[in-house]
């Protein structure tokens, strides 16, 4: 499952760096829409395979640990987490500008892409995933109200807290006086690295409700 998940991801990346070696990245603004709306029914999926932010965050994430250049704190001023909808309007506002004043498109999603690599450096991926990526505010309130996400069976989980760990974007916990991890559905990436982990097979995807 790990390696055709790997391939999935490789495949749209190849298809955004496609598009805009084409010249038209907006389009792939297309498939975001896509996923948002399908959010509701199948989880944030997009983040776990399709956001091309995502997939370059993995092996940065992975050198960013070799190298020691990693920080476990979270800057202050993020933590209320409404920065991302800064983010995302102000990128909106300066798509908008450059297009009326020097009528010409502003790559906002390239950018974002470069910044989600260098922030990755330094943070852990939760921090641009939950606190910053602009095109996550959308997704996670839709992700409230996803009819499908990954989740653990009580009686089977044995409270090990070997899920926490993978997490790509720290949805996982073990409540305080808990032996049974929970599974934060807004904002799981759907990706199963916690179940490729977890010894009693105790994670599964189906409905929420």
């Amino acid at each position: 499952m790990k390696t055709l998940a790997t391939l999935i991801r490789l495949a749209f990346l190849g298809l955004f760096i496609f598009l805009v070696v084409q010249g038209k990245p907006m389009l792939w603004l297309v498939l975001y829409v896509i996923g948002l709306i399908t959010t509701f029914l199948f989880g944030r999926y997009y983040c776990g395979y399709i956001c091309p932010m995502n997939t370059i965050m993995r092996p940065i994430d992975w050198l960013a640990k070799k190298l020691g250049t990693q920080t476990k704190t979270t800057p202050r001023f993020l933590e209320s987490g409404k920065f991302t909808w800064f983010t995302l309007f102000a990128s909106l506002a300066v798509v908008l500008v450059i297009r009326r004043v020097a009528e010409r498109q502003f790559p906002v999603l390239v950018v974002w892409l470069v910044l989600a690599a260098l922030i990755t450096l330094r943070y852990r991926p939760a921090v641009f995933h939950n606190l910053i990526c602009p095109f996550s505010a959308p997704l996670k309130l839709v992700g409230n109200y996803s009819r499908n996400s990954q989740y653990v069976i009580p009686e089977d989980c044995i409270g090990c807290g070997k899920c926490i760990k993978p997490c790509p974007s720290n949805a996982i916990t073990i409540p305080k006086g808990s032996r049974v991890a929970q599974i934060e559905t807004n904002i799981c990436h759907q990706c199963q690295d916690c179940r490729a982990v977890c010894p009693e097979n105790a994670i599964k995807y189906g409905s929420t409700g």
